[in-house]
């Protein structure tokens, strides 16, 4: 039997800093566009997360990753 995984809204950021920086992902795309590198079976918990957490699926992904740390070229 497969274990679920419960993705806390931390866990989701930082996957999303992750598909970001890896450049799978644009800051500018819908939150929703996560789902692609999430299992299907977690989604629901995702997006349950994201609810509690007062995020909208379409909202862009830079309004998940708040604040990141810039560092000099």
């Amino acid at each position: 039997m497969a274990t679920s995984v419960r993705y806390s809204i931390n866990m989701i950021k930082d996957e999303a800093l992750r598909l970001v920086k890896q450049g799978f992902l644009s800051r500018r795309q819908p939150i929703y566009t996560l789902c692609q590198y999430i299992p299907v079976r977690e989604w629901a918990t995702v997006e349950l997360e994201l609810e509690e957490n007062e995020f909208l699926l379409r909202d862009p992904i830079i309004d998940l990753l708040g604040h990141e740390h810039w560092e000099e070229d």
